[in-house]
C-alpha cells in the first residue's frame, strides 16, 4: 500500500493546480504541442514547461520530441490509479450510508424506540 502512495500522492498534487488541470483537460482531446498548450494560458513558455515536468514527473503526461517540436500526450494509467482509488473510497462511503440507512429504517419501525 505504501508503495503505491508516493505515485498517487505525484498525480493528485499534478492535479491540484488550476493550469495543469486545464492543460489534461486539453490533452485528453488528444495530443499537442507545448505551444499548442501555453496559446490560451497567460504565461512565459518557460512556465509552461515547468508545469509539464510535473505533469511529467506524475506519469500523467508523456512528452516526445521531434525535430523542433515537443508533442505531449496523455497516460492514462496515471488517471485510471486516480480513478481506481476514488472509487474505493467512494463505494465504503456507499455502502457506509446504506447501512446508516437500514439502521434509520429500522429505528423508526421500532415502536420500542420512541
Amino acid at each position: 500500500m505504501l508503495n503505491n502512495q508516493a505515485p498517487l500522492d505525484l498525480v493528485f498534487q499534478a492535479l491540484a493546480d488550476p493550469t495543469r488541470r486545464i492543460m489534461v483537460e486539453r490533452l485528453s482531446r488528444g495530443p499537442a504541442a507545448v505551444s499548442e498548450l501555453a496559446k490560451p494560458l497567460a504565461m512565459s513558455l518557460s512556465a509552461v514547461m515547468q508545469h509539464l515536468q510535473v505533469l511529467e514527473t506524475s506519469g500523467l503526461v508523456r512528452t516526445e520530441k521531434v525535430g523542433r517540436v515537443r508533442t505531449c500526450q496523455i497516460e492514462p494509467v496515471a488517471l485510471q490509479t486516480a480513478e481506481h482509488w476514488i472509487n474505493e473510497r467512494r463505494s465504503l462511503w456507499e455502502r457506509r450510508f446504506d447501512q446508516l440507512g437500514d439502521y434509520l429504517a429500522a429505528q423508526d419501525d421500532d415502536p420500542d424506540s420512541k
